[in-house]
């Protein structure tokens, strides 16, 4: 069994990115800028998005971070919106996600300019990644993507099973690990919470990938002998003998299923630490985007 290290990939990746910003820079160009909104306090997406300002400092992006309060209005949320849109500083910016009740995510997702969607949710970016067009490709099943090429994971032919069937990861996930090219080309199951028999189908998968947002899940009887297993699955559960009380656990009862696994990513440092290295490589994708199109005039 081989551990996917996301935590070295992403690092690994943001060098690189590093890299192409340091060539910017000498040669005169403005340097990538990311943006992200905040609305309310929720823990997880606090420290999501500091994380994420903090790798642009390491990469030598500019940042930008909105807080919002939590009973923010609808409107005022889209007169942000609009505001970012409008800047051409912002190269990109992301809505941190959950948002308040009070609040239409699809709306809010909706009013993003799809060329600064660097978190890949506007339809017209993922109807572009569902024809195999160049679009921004949401940053988990992107990073997703990146560790099965960079590990080298043979994927064409292979069976993959795709368990969750959010816009953010099980969807997205199940369209690309279908396109053509490398990874891809493998035949997809899309399961979900009403899926019957959903074993039978899971352990005959070569390549399992579960955002289900359900501790410990996938057991050791619902995966073949060196199967690939990856786990998008990160839940906080209460634990008393831990310091800050709780422990992070993914979707796949790691334990064991580590044990019949070929691959498999941890929780955390798996697939987290790419999603913001993916996160960064889309912003930079529109830089370089925006940058085109303005010498084109």
């Amino acid at each position: 069994m081989e551990l996917l290290d996301g935590k070295k990939l992403s690092n690994e990746i943001q060098d690189e990115i590093a890299l192409e910003v340091q060539k910017m820079k000498e040669r005169g160009e403005k340097v990538p800028h990311l943006a992200a909104i905040i609305v309310g306090s929720d823990g997880a997406s606090l420290t999501y998005v500091n994380a994420k300002v903090n790798a642009c400092k390491r990469v030598g992006f500019e940042s930008s971070e909105y807080r919002m309060s939590s009973n923010t209005s609808e409107i005022e949320l889209l007169a942000k919106i609009e505001e970012l849109n409008n800047n051409d500083d912002i190269d990109g910016f992301i809505v941190q996600l959950p948002l308040p009740p009070q609040i239409n995510t699809q709306k809010v997702l909706l009013a993003v300019s799809a060329d600064k969607d660097v978190d890949g949710f506007h339809p017209t970016n993922f109807g572009k990644m569902s024809l195999d067009m160049s679009s921004f490709i949401p940053a988990t099943p992107f990073g997703i993507l990146e560790m099965l090429e960079r590990y080298n994971i043979p994927t064409k032919g292979k069976h993959t099973c795709v368990i969750g069937r959010s816009y953010i990861v099980g969807r997205p996930m199940s369209i690309l690990m279908g396109r053509q090219g490398f990874p891809g080309n493998s035949t997809v199951t899309l399961t979900h919470e009403f899926t019957k028999n959903i074993t039978q189908i899971t352990s005959q998968a070569d390549i399992i990938i579960i955002a289900v947002g359900i501790p410990n899940f996938l057991k050791a009887e619902m995966v073949k002998d060196d199967a690939v297993v990856i786990d998008v699955g990160i839940t906080r559960v209460p634990d008393e003998t831990k310091p800050k009380g709780y422990r992070i656990t993914g979707d796949v009862d790691f334990e064991n299923v580590s044990q019949k696994a070929s691959y498999i990513t941890p929780v955390p440092g798996g697939v987290g630490p790419m999603t913001i290295a993916m996160l960064l490589k889309n912003t930079l994708l529109a830089r370089e985007e925006h940058r085109a199109r303005s010498n084109a005039k």
